[in-house]
């Protein structure tokens, strides 16, 4: 009986400890430090007020200054704690962005990228900078983006190419031709195809090859098809060039012409006069109207692909 009693109490105990504990208050969890970034940044705004020749307030209407966010970063976390500038105005803060020398010479752009990827570093389209071809030319952040600015132009489909365009020319002087993307129109941006942070396809393409990154758009070329054109299933720019052409659709050079750069044989037809004078196995052949007059899509308008049964049979 005692050993019984002993059991009962003893859970009657455990009991009572799970429901106290159940029915406590709950303990709140600490409370996290105000944030310091007003307080370091207050200290920089003493001297950089609205007074300077850049704008440097018009960062709190941009993402970098809004302080409602924990992740918003101060002064000092983008240009370095800078002490040596704080108790001297005429020693460089530690790290000095932008491409143009003036009171202070720029970091080298190894050195700003890297206050940039700092925070910038986890998203996924930044996934191939190293090594990418903008990281390879020593291409700062800065070169394309302005953070103390309301308005990022880069990030601004209208906008945009203006930016891109001052490197990139040939590309300028392309877009200006009679056929062309609306990328001036501003219905089409750099961006839509290429990834400026890197990619793992060619040209810095948005995806892995040529062909699917003008899927994304054209997606009605994608297929499948029964009877499909090799050049097009290999690579869109055998046969367009991206960037604009005076020949529509975007084509490197007009018909025959075009399809004869692959199909070299003359597609021909046989002179009724030629046979009669020299038989049908001697007779000679003189070029199709349909070739030199009317080009080859007035026959083959499917040139991206067909589901004609016939194949390719009916299609070469």
């Amino acid at each position: 009986m005692n050993i019984l009693l002993k059991i009962i109490l003893l859970f009657g105990l455990l009991t009572m400890s799970v429901y106290a504990e159940n029915t406590a208050a709950p303990v709140k969890a600490p409370t996290a430090k105000p944030s310091d970034s007003l307080n370091k940044d207050s200290a920089c705004t003493k001297c950089h007020d609205e007074n300077e020749s850049k704008p440097i307030l018009a960062i709190a209407q941009t993402a970098h200054g809004n302080k409602a966010d924990s992740r918003t970063p101060s002064c000092q976390s983008c240009h370095g704690e800078s002490e040596k500038h704080m108790s001297n105005k005429t020693v460089a803060p530690d790290v000095i962005f932008g491409l143009k020398k003036g009171a202070f010479s720029p970091n080298e752009a190894k050195d700003q990228n890297t206050a940039c990827l700092t925070c910038h570093d986890k998203d996924q389209k930044r996934t191939h900078w190293q090594g990418g071809a903008h990281q390879v030319a020593d291409v700062a952040c800065t070169s394309c983006h302005v953070t103390h600015t309301a308005h990022d132009k880069v990030r601004d489909k209208q906008t945009q190419p203006e930016v891109c365009f001052t490197c990139h020319k040939d590309q300028r002087a392309q877009v200006k031709k009679f056929s062309h993307h609306p990328i001036g129109e501003g219905k089409v941006a750099c961006a839509d195809c290429h990834n400026p942070h890197g990619s793992a396809g060619p040209k810095m393409l948005v995806k892995n090859t040529v062909t699917e990154t003008c899927y994304t758009c054209h997606a009605e070329k994608r297929g499948p098809l029964l009877w499909e054109h090799q050049p097009v299933t290999e690579d869109c720019t055998n046969c367009h060039t991206p960037h604009g052409s005076n020949i529509t659709p975007l084509l490197k050079s007009r018909a025959p012409f075009l399809c004869q750069e692959c199909h070299d044989g003359p597609h021909a037809s046989r002179s009724p006069v030629a046979e009669s004078a020299e038989g049908i196995q001697g007779g000679a052949t003189s070029a199709s109207a349909n070739t030199t007059g009317r080009a080859c899509m007035n026959c083959h308008s499917m040139v991206h692909g067909s589901n004609d049964p016939a194949g390719a049979l009916l299609h070469r």
